[in-house]
């Protein structure tokens, strides 16, 4: 509705600055729209945080591959780790990243509970910003993991993923 909004006051305008003033007032919204739904996601991101680490406390769950002898799978993202790596980089808000630094790595270590989702997301690098857009990333795919398997029966596994992230600026 925005979008059609704007357009028609721009195919209005026969004055060609004042069409690029309007081009330049919808960039500018626009940005900030992306900005508001990246606070959004930041607030929606601490509160599971919140809700897990709650959840710890009240029990304490074993993790299968601190016995990695019982694991006969290991998890599986449907299309495999690069169709993974793929879904993270286009979930990742790199206007949120903000570095001096040209290229950023950190690992995402994450726990594929027993009926495939994610859980307990946890990024660790140099980068404040590169780690909770990862962990946003992360939280925000689209598809299960298929879950390892352990004895016969589903079972919880850590998973660790390095991300790089390479700025153009």
């Amino acid at each position: 509705m925005l979008n059609k909004e704007f357009k028609k006051k721009f195919d209005t305008e026969s004055n060609r600055l004042k069409k690029a003033t309007i081009q330049g007032d919808f960039l500018y919204f626009m940005k900030k729209m992306d900005s508001i739904e990246n606070t959004a996601l930041i607030g929606a991101l601490l509160k599971v945080r919140n809700l897990e680490d709650l959840e710890t406390i009240k029990t304490f769950k074993e993790i299968s591959n601190e016995n990695p002898e019982n694991i006969e799978t290991a998890p599986n993202y449907p299309g495999g780790i690069n169709t993974l790596r793929k879904e993270v980089a286009d979930l990742l808000y790199v206007d949120g990243v903000h570095s001096e630094v040209k290229m950023l790595k950190t690992s995402v270590a994450f726990i594929v509970e027993k009926d495939g989702s994610v859980s307990n997301v946890h990024a660790q690098g140099d980068n404040f910003t590169f780690n909770r857009q990862a962990e946003i990333a992360l939280y925000s795919i689209s598809e299960k993991f298929v879950p390892a398997i352990a004895k016969g029966d589903p079972a919880r596994f850590q998973f660790r993923l390095p991300l790089t992230l390479t700025m153009s600026k």
